[in-house]
């Protein structure tokens, strides 16, 4: 199991690693005392990363830059040069060489690109994957560090088209603004039997099943879906919901389902899950359900899609410009919950067209992406 806490980064690394002859991976990973990171107000990420260790695999190097941070406004404005810190002592330590910087969200990785920028003369690329809500909150702030990360890098990512023409806004010139979105392991994510998936995760073959993998805060909009399953099981009694992750609502939104005495047909069944077992609940499913109030471009999304499943989501990031029919899914909007119920119903209704959904999902799987990724850093290096 990679201990890197973003799916879409190792895994873009993994078809990207082929065109390189070495590649470092610097995880930005907070740190705090072991008693603390206990506590349910940190981040799960803080609790399982802040302990990993450094290691190697193929032509791939990666570190971990742990820095001490609590989730305080103080601490928050001092990460970036905190981290920037790390990363230089791991680059001197390690004696590393590189052509370019590739960083992942704006801050703080888009700021520590930015400041290695001014060091070393390396390109850098950076791909803005905050979701939408958190996006717009960045570009209305005014951030000096945030409009620092986007001037200073050379080519900038967003994993959607409708948010690049905010960038407008800070002066960002568009000649350096391009969207690419996230992708998925073809590998892992394709069809497969659903009787079998079920058995190997032990669930029932006589029930219609959805299925929602997503971190349990407050804009992947799991409280909608719950109040959305009531309706459903008005109408068909049969639906079965399960939830697999984790985050600070698990207890909140156990305390919904059993306030709802959905017991029986709503079951949180953990997150953390092994690599190997998220496909299989993908294919266990007969509708795939992400209700988020805000999103970039979900990798869950792709993932679903790649298992020939149907999605029904949200209006939100770029997800309209991925289920462009409704041969792919059903999309209502953010916080609808009549629409979710009756948009849950006509999905666990429709004959669908599993190949025709999976092979769509083709052009997205993560060598299509490094393939236009490739031809960014060949722009960058001027090979292009």
């Amino acid at each position: 199991n990679d201990p890197l806490s973003s799916s879409f980064v190792y895994n873009q690394i993994n078809s990207l690693k082929f065109f390189f002859r070495r590649v470092y991976v610097i995880s930005l990973t907070p740190f705090v005392p072991k008693f603390l990171s206990k506590f349910p107000f940190m981040h799960p990420r803080w609790r399982r990363d802040a302990f990993a260790s450094d290691y190697k695999y193929d032509n791939v190097d990666v570190y971990f830059a742990k820095y001490f941070t609590l989730p305080l406004d103080f601490f928050r404005r001092k990460k970036g040069d905190v981290a920037f810190k790390k990363v230089m002592k791991i680059i001197q330590r390690e004696n590393i060489d590189f052509a370019l910087i590739h960083a992942h969200f704006t801050y703080p990785s888009g700021y520590v690109a930015a400041r290695l920028r001014d060091i070393y003369r390396k390109p850098v690329v950076l791909t803005v994957h905050e979701d939408r809500d958190k996006f717009l909150e960045e570009i209305a702030s005014g951030d000096e560090k945030l409009i620092y990360s986007w001037r200073k890098a050379d080519k900038i990512i967003r994993v959607n088209k409708r948010d690049l023409k905010q960038f407008k806004k800070i002066g960002i010139n568009k000649s350096k603004l391009l969207s690419i979105p996230n992708g998925f392991s073809s590998d892992l994510f394709k069809p497969m039997n659903v009787d079998i998936a079920r058995k190997k995760l032990g669930l029932p073959n006589d029930r219609k099943i959805l299925v929602n993998i997503a971190n349990l805060e407050k804009y992947k909009g799991q409280k909608y879906l719950i109040e959305a399953m009531k309706k459903v099981l008005t109408i068909r009694d049969d639906v079965l919901l399960y939830i697999v992750g984790v985050g600070p609502l698990k207890n909140y939104i156990q305390s919904l389902i059993d306030n709802y005495k959905l017991q029986d047909n709503i079951i949180l069944a953990g997150g953390n899950k092994p690599t190997e077992e998220i496909p299989l609940w993908m294919n266990a499913c007969d509708v795939f359900v992400l209700p988020s109030l805000s999103e970039g471009n979900p990798t869950v999304m792709f993932e679903a899609l790649g298992c020939g499943k149907p999605f029904v989501g949200t209006t939100v990031g770029g997800i309209p410009e991925v289920i462009i029919n409704e041969k792919l899914g059903i999309l209502v909007e953010p916080k609808d919950i009549d629409g979710l119920a009756k948009a849950i119903v006509r999905a666990l209704e429709t004959d669908w067209d599993r190949k025709y959904i999976s092979n769509y999902a083709k052009q997205f799987t993560w060598d299509k992406i490094a393939e236009k990724i490739m031809e960014v850093y060949r722009e960058v290096l001027g090979e292009g």
